[in-house]
């Protein structure tokens, strides 16, 4: 079952114009997306944008209304989908950053650290570039830094290295040949906490989808096609997306880029955003016990000025 997080607390901060025209950058399971539409009238449009096309047409069955436009694409060509659907003033843009939950649930994507299945992990199954094929083929430095910058893993070097051990004799094929690599890698101590393939698997999602890349190029383009008091709500799940969203919004709304202590601004610069989430807004303890994959969920919300 699909539960969008901060569902409320995204939508009333998003929608404010019942008339308006929104975009739903990460459309998933609808949650959002369903909501949204209670509080629009029949005039109003939004764009419902996916790179998972088996979830695109999924929702699209179930949402039959007037006004929407089911896109096969990825947000980080934001700009590129809005000139080819002739729309380019936005009252609102929402990203909900991370994995659907149609797309965690479903064994055979590769994405559970829990369920054996093949080691795809692509959000975008047209694309050529799995799990399997970084694993299995990519220099160990480069796996290393994968793993220590995008899941944080304080032992990248030694799942790594049993990795390389594993792969000189046969390819790692499937999600638990690989967890079991990773546990037997790892101390004891450390299996014990938290699953110990966990931060693993969310690096190596995130590399095999460029997520980071795609964030950062979206940014901008979201500002760029947003309307005067035309709002940006952005739900990430762990700091380094978290990290980017805040500096960028910072940087957007701070204008002035000139050193401390100059008289007069030479820079030009002036704010393009004004931040409504001074700190991010995160889901409630019910909300949390409800949904467990809602507690690491922050959004941050920004109104273009």
């Amino acid at each position: 079952m699909h539960k969008p997080v901060l569902l409320e607390e995204t939508v009333s901060s998003l929608v404010l114009n019942p008339h308006g025209i929104y975009c739903d950058c990460t459309m998933g399971g609808g949650g959002h997306l369903r909501r949204m539409l209670s509080l629009l009238e029949d005039d109003a449009q939004v764009l419902a944008i996916d790179k998972d096309k088996q979830i695109l047409e999924q929702c699209s069955k179930e949402i039959p209304r007037a006004g929407i436009r089911f896109i096969h694409g990825d947000f980080r060509h934001l700009g590129a989908i809005l000139n080819q659907v002739d729309i380019h003033q936005l009252d609102g843009i929402m990203i909900d950053l991370g994995v659907s939950s149609f797309q965690l649930d479903d064994a055979e994507r590769g994405f559970s650290f829990h369920e054996d299945a093949s080691l795809d992990m692509r959000m975008n199954r047209e694309q050529e570039l799995t799990a399997r094929d970084m694993v299995n083929n990519y220099p160990e430095q480069e796996l290393v830094k994968i793993l220590f910058e995008y899941g944080e893993e304080r032992y990248a070097r030694r799942i790594v290295r049993a990795i390389a051990s594993y792969r000189r004799e046969q390819d790692i094929k499937t999600t638990l040949e690989l967890v079991d690599i990773i546990k037997a890698a790892v101390p004891a101590a450390y299996r014990r906490d938290k699953h110990p393939a966990r931060r693993t698997f969310q690096a190596l999602r995130i590399a095999v989808n460029s997520e980071l890349d795609a964030l950062q190029g979206v940014l901008p383009q979201a500002l760029e096609a947003l309307k005067p008091g035309g709002r940006l709500c952005i739900i990430t799940f762990h700091s380094l997306e978290d990290r980017m969203v805040k500096r960028f919004l910072q940087e957007k709304a701070k204008g002035c880029t000139c050193p401390p202590g100059m008289p007069l601004c030479i820079c030009g610069q002036k704010p393009e955003l004004k931040i409504i989430s001074r700190r991010p807004i995160v889901p409630g303890e019910n909300e949390c016990l409800a949904n467990p994959r809602a507690r690491s969920a922050k959004l941050r919300v920004a109104s273009k000025l």
